[in-house]
């Protein structure tokens, strides 16, 4: 990479460095470009010849979080049944904690978590393009169910001061999804 070529990417991170700080104080529509170039250092000219407005800085911190089907490691599923890839949300979740947390919060981005989920489904959807059987509209919404659930339940995991560990979250989630949501309740018999 060529000293300017450093530079770029430099001056790059540093606007979407002070526009995420911005961010987890504010929300999106209430904060100016001038904010970001003063936190950053730069003039408002500079912004703009890296990024159109604040939801292309948004667009493009989310693009990078998003892993591409090729980053996606294979889903295996011994057992026949649909064995969610626990260890790939988990590790992807821990190394962008920091993005996911905000983004998939209260005051994040909505359409977030349909970018995720999106980009996810046709791994496991692979798994079953060559079953006669699958009813794929079905699928479809188990999918999105799943999906659902787990980025919920690892945004829920990742607030919490007092989490359960790893292994009682892998733990907990395997069993929601072996036995049920309602079987995991603790109802009087």
């Amino acid at each position: 990479m060529s000293k300017r070529d450093e530079i770029t990417a430099q001056t790059r991170q540093n606007i979407i460095d002070a526009f995420w700080t911005l961010y987890c104080e504010k929300r999106i529509e209430k904060i100016p470009v001038r904010d970001i170039t003063d936190k950053a250092g730069y003039n408002r000219g500079t912004f703009y010849e890296y990024f159109v407005d604040v939801y292309d800085v948004l667009e493009y911190i989310e693009n990078s979080l998003i892993p591409t089907l090729e980053e996606l490691p294979p889903v295996s599923t011994p057992t026949g049944t649909l064995g969610m890839p626990l260890d790939m949300f988990l590790e992807l979740y821990q190394k962008n904690s920091r993005f996911y947390s905000q983004l998939l919060g209260d005051n994040g981005d909505p359409a977030f978590a349909s970018k995720l989920k999106n980009s996810i489904k046709p791994t496991i959807r692979k798994l079953f393009e060559d079953n006669p059987t699958v009813d794929i509209k079905e699928l479809e919404y188990i999918l999105e169910y799943t999906l659902s659930a787990m980025i919920g339940i690892m945004s829920f995991w990742f607030k919490q001061s007092d989490a359960l560990t790893n292994e009682k979250l892998f733990e907990l989630i395997h069993r929601l999804m072996e036995s049920g949501v309602i079987k995991q309740l603790p109802f009087k018999e």
